[in-house]
Parts: structure tokens; C-alpha cells; sequence
């Protein structure tokens, strides 16, 4: 009839605009809504009708309201402070330093960068001479920054501690193997560390493409999450 012609169209233009997805099952078609595509569709709705009047949209939006358009401080920490989470904080300053601070910091850092990372650091053209290895308690205090993202970049695979951040910022774990324990000749250690910057260059790359300032803060930790999700080896 006309209501199920209709409601094949309606389901056909959602799948076009990817925000149905659509599987076959023998004779019958599954559709399931795309939820992150929803909520990114959804946050940019409230943040472009409602931007200088919450008053209309706030009764129908969810959650914290959208990011601002300024600049955001990101955390990242690991376990040592000596390669992953400085990998981190170096790759994020360099490409992507006008619209993020950067920061790292370890849950039981060393006195000192590992020497391999530094190389890669170097040969990556990186500005080293800003970066050290530090305690996560320099940056959990009354004077330290509020930050707007945090990311755990420790292996919980091989039992590494992720601590849990107050003051509510957006959260994700982007586990990695740490390079600091690869085993074998200095290349094949070496080799370990450029695979740990190239995934987490890829990671970043994907977290910097997003906008907070139009997204909701549902669209923004979905996104934040699905990142997470991606296999570190096969971004190296």
C-alpha cells in the first residue's frame, strides 16, 4: 500500500545520508539507526539553530551543551611519560597546536625520555626541548588547567593502570602496546617506536578532523570512542 511505499522511501533516503544502516538477512531487510551519525547530525542542529537562543532548543537538547570555539587543553597520559603520551603530546602541538594545548604526563613516569623515542621525536622534526617527563599529580591540582579531553594511552591489555580524571572532560582510552618493553636488536626496538608514533599520528589525525565547537558533547565522546576502537597496529 501507499503507507509501506512511503515508508520503503523514507527508510531509502535515510540509508543514502548514512544515518540508517541497511543489511540483508535471506529475504528480509535489517535496518538499524547509525548512532553516530544521528548524533553528529543532531549536535550540529542544536549548535546552528540554537547559537543565541537556548531558549528555543534547550528543552529538546541532551547531555552538556556543545564545546565553544576556542582553544581546548588535551591530556595525555601512560605509564612512564617517556614515549607513548610524549608521542601524543608532540604529534598533537605540531599539527594541530593553533586549536589544542597539548600535555602529557604518566602515572609512574622515569627521570627521562627514552632515548628511542627522542630519535624518532628528532627525526620527525619535533620540537623536543619543550618536553619532559612528569607526574600526573603536576597536572591534577587547584593551578593546574582544566581540560576539556583526556586520553589514556596505556595498555590495559598487558595490565597497565588508566586512571580515571574528575572535572568531567571528554574521556577515551587509546591503548598501546608500550614500545619501552620491545625486545630485541636496537633496530628492531627502534621499529617498535616509529610503529607506536604512526598509530598514534593516525588516532590523532581522525580526533583532529573534528570540530567540538559544532558537535554535541554525545557526538563528540562517540567519536572519541570509535577512535579508541581502532586497531593500534594497523594505523602503525
Amino acid at each position: 500500500g501507499a503507507k509501506a511505499e512511503d515508508m520503503s522511501a523514507y527508510l531509502s533516503a535515510l540509508t543514502r545520508e548514512h544515518l540508517v544502516d541497511q543489511e540483508r538477512s535471506g529475504t528480509s531487510l535489517l535496518y538499524s539507526i547509525n548512532m553516530t551519525a544521528v548524533q553528529r547530525l543532531f549536535g550540529y542542529l542544536f549548535s546552528d539553530c540554537c547559537r543565541g537562543r537556548p531558549d528555543v532548543c534547550l528543552p529538546l537538547s541532551t547531555g552538556a551543551p556543545p564545546m565553544t570555539d576556542r582553544k581546548y587543553n588535551v591530556l595525555f597520559i601512560c605509564v612512564g611519560n617517556s614515549a607513548r603520551s610524549i608521542f601524543a603530546e608532540s604529534i598533537l602541538r605540531k599539527t594541530a597546536g593553533d586549536r589544542f594545548n597539548a600535555f602529557s604526563a604518566g602515572t609512574r613516569p622515569g627521570t627521562q625520555l627514552n632515548p628511542f623515542a627522542v630519535q624518532v621525536l628528532k627525526d620527525k622534526s619535533h620540537d623536543i626541548s619543550v618536553l619532559r617527563s612528569k607526574d600526573v599529580t603536576e597536572l591534577s591540582g587547584s593551578n593546574a588547567p582544566h581540560f576539556d579531553f583526556v586520553f589514556t594511552v596505556c595498555d590495559q591489555a598487558a595490565n597497565e593502570e588508566c586512571p580515571a580524571w574528575e572535572g568531567q572532560p571528554v574521556t577515551g582510552h587509546w591503548g598501546m602496546p608500550d614500545p619501552v618493553k620491545a625486545e630485541g636488536t636496537d633496530a628492531q626496538k627502534a621499529l617498535a617506536f616509529q610503529h607506536a608514533y604512526g598509530a598514534l599520528k593516525r588516532r590523532i589525525d581522525l580526533f583532529t578532523a573534528l570540530h567540538p565547537e559544532s558537535l554535541s558533547r554525545a557526538a563528540i565522546q562517540q567519536a572519541v570512542d570509535d577512535i579508541g576502537r581502532t586497531n593500534p597496529e594497523a594505523l602503525a
